[in-house]
C-alpha cells in the first residue's frame, strides 16, 4: 500500500520581526543571523494566539468537509505544550469538526515530536486497521522569551499541518526505508512551563552523532547506496539554516571522504539548500522544520518529478532522531503551491524590536496565570485587519486555566 502525506499546508503566523533589524537594534553583525546562520526573519504571535490556535488555523487549511468523517485519528507533535495534561489534539478534533469516533493524543520529543507523530499515523494507516480512514498530524510550536541573548536570532513559531492517507499526492514515505537513534542527553530543554534551556555545543554534537548513527541504521536496512545519485534532494532537520550545511558534509564524508569544502559547499548548494527559502523567514520551527522544508524544496524545484526519492532526517533534542527515504508525490507542486506559503509570509505585519520585546513580555507574563483575558487592540489594528470574521482560531481569555477559544 502507498501511504504518505495527502496535503500539506503551515500557519506563517501573523507578525515577524527582520534578523538586520534586530542585529542592528543588538549592536551586532548583520551578517551574523543572516550569512552565519541564514535566519533572514522569523514569525511571532500576538497575545489572541499560542500553539492551540496556530495547531488549528494551520489544520484548518488542509481538513475539508469530506475528510471530517473519515479522519479517525488526530496527532499533535509540540514541545509547547499549554498544558501537562490536556493535549492540543483535543481543540483541533473539536475545532475542525472531526468525527468523535477518533483517537487523539499530542507526541513530545523535542524537534522530533512531529516525525514521531507522521510515522505512527502512516504505520496506522498502512495497517490497514481502518481502511479508507485518514489521519491528522500537526506540528505547533513557538520559542520562549530571550530578549539580548547569543540564540534570540534562532527562535520564532510556526505549525503545519498533514493528512496522511493512501493517497500520498505530495509525499510517498517508504516504511521499509528508515533509520533511527536515540540516546539520552541534555543539549536542549524545557525543564518549566516558562524556560527553555540550550548548550550550544552539546546540541551540536548531538545532532551530527544522531545523524550519522539513524544513517548507519538506514545503511544496515536498505543496503550500500550511492548518496548522491540514490537521493534526488537531501532535507536535515532546520534548528537554523547554517547548521543543515554541517549536516550535509558529515553525510558527504560517507560518500566521498575526499571532497573538500568547496566542493561539498556546491553540492550542498545544488542538492539541499534550496529547501530553506522558508525556513529562513520563520526562524526556529522547531517539530515543523522538516515539513517547512519539504514545502520549500517543492515549491523551489520544479524539475523535480513523481517518483524521485528524497532523504529527510528530523532530530529531536533530548534525544531521538530519524533517516527515512521518501518519494514526490504525483501531485506534490501543485498541493504545496496552492498553499500560498510564500504569501502568507509577506503578510505577516513587520514589528519594530520595541514592539516585538513588548509582545514577547506581555506573552511571558500570561503563562500560568489562572485568570486573564486577552485584549484585541493595538499592533496596528491587527485584529480588525487579519482575523475579525476571517475564522481564525483565537484565544479570549482563561478563567480558573480552562481555556476560552473561538472562531474570529
Amino acid at each position: 500500500m502507498a501511504v504518505g502525506i495527502e496535503r500539506i499546508a503551515a500557519y506563517p503566523c501573523t507578525l515577524a520581526l527582520d534578523m538586520r533589524v534586530l542585529a542592528e537594534a543588538r549592536d551586532h553583525d548583520p551578517n551574523h543571523p543572516i550569512g552565519e546562520l541564514w535566519v533572514r526573519a522569523r514569525s511571532l504571535n500576538p497575545p489572541w494566539e499560542d500553539p492551540v490556535t496556530m495547531a488549528v488555523n494551520a489544520a484548518l487549511q488542509v481538513v475539508t468537509p469530506e475528510d471530517r468523517e473519515n479522519i479517525e485519528l488526530v496527532i499533535v507533535g509540540s514541545e509547547s505544550a499549554t498544558d501537562f495534561g490536556k493535549p492540543m489534539s483535543t481543540y483541533v478534533q473539536r475545532w475542525c469538526q472531526i468525527t468523535p469516533n477518533c483517537r487523539n493524543f499530542e507526541t513530545k520529543h523535542a524537534c522530533y515530536g512531529g516525525t514521531s507523530g507522521l510515522m505512527m499515523a502512516a504505520h496506522w494507516v498502512a495497517s490497514g486497521a481502518a481502511p479508507g480512514k485518514k489521519a491528522l498530524v500537526v506540528t505547533s510550536d513557538q520559542s520562549r522569551m530571550h530578549l539580548g541573548q547569543p540564540w534570540e536570532y534562532v527562535l520564532g513559531a510556526a505549525a503545519t499541518a498533514m493528512l496522511v492517507s493512501a493517497t500520498p499526492d505530495v509525499l510517498e514515505l517508504e516504511l521499509d526505508k528508515t533509520g533511527y537513534w536515540t540516546h539520552e542527553i541534555f543539549d536542549t530543554y524545557r525543564p518549566t512551563s516558562m524556560q527553555e534551556v540550550g548548550h550550544a555545543d552539546t546540541s551540536l554534537y548531538g545532532y551530527l552523532e544522531a545523524l550519522e548513527g539513524a544513517y548507519e541504521h538506514f545503511i544496515r536496512k536498505v543496503g550500500p547506496i550511492d548518496y548522491d545519485s540514490y537521493f534526488a534532494r537531501h532535507i536535515y532537520h532546520v534548528p537554523f539554516g547554517g547548521m543543515t550545511f554541517r549536516a550535509h558534509r558529515a553525510m558527504l564524508r560517507h560518500w566521498r571522504a575526499d571532497m573538500g569544502v568547496k566542493a561539498a559547499r556546491e553540492h550542498f548548494e545544488r542538492k539541499s539548500k534550496s529547501a530553506l527559502i522558508y525556513n529562513s523567514q520563520f526562524g526556529g520551527s522547531y517539530t515543523s522544520a522538516t515539513f517547512i522544508a519539504l514545502m520549500g524544496l517543492i515549491d523551489s524545484s520544479p524539475e523535480l518529478q513523481a517518483g524521485d526519492r528524497v532523504s529527510m532526517f528530523s532530530y529531536g533534542s533530548g534525544s531521538c532522531a530519524e533517516f527515512y527515504a521518501a518519494k514526490i508525490g504525483a501531485h506534490a507542486h501543485a498541493r504545496v503551491a496552492a498553499a500560498a506559503l510564500q504569501a502568507g509570509l509577506d503578510a505577516r505585519l513587520q514589528l519594530s524590536v520595541p514592539e516585538y520585546e513588548a509582545v514577547e513580555r506581555l506573552r511571558m507574563s500570561l503563562v500560568d496565570q489562572p485568570d486573564y483575558s486577552v485584549a484585541k487592540t493595538g499592533l496596528h489594528d491587527l485584529y480588525e485587519r487579519v482575523y475579525a470574521g476571517k475564522g481564525r482560531l483565537v484565544l479570549d481569555g482563561v478563567t480558573a486555566f480552562q481555556r476560552a477559544y473561538r472562531l474570529s
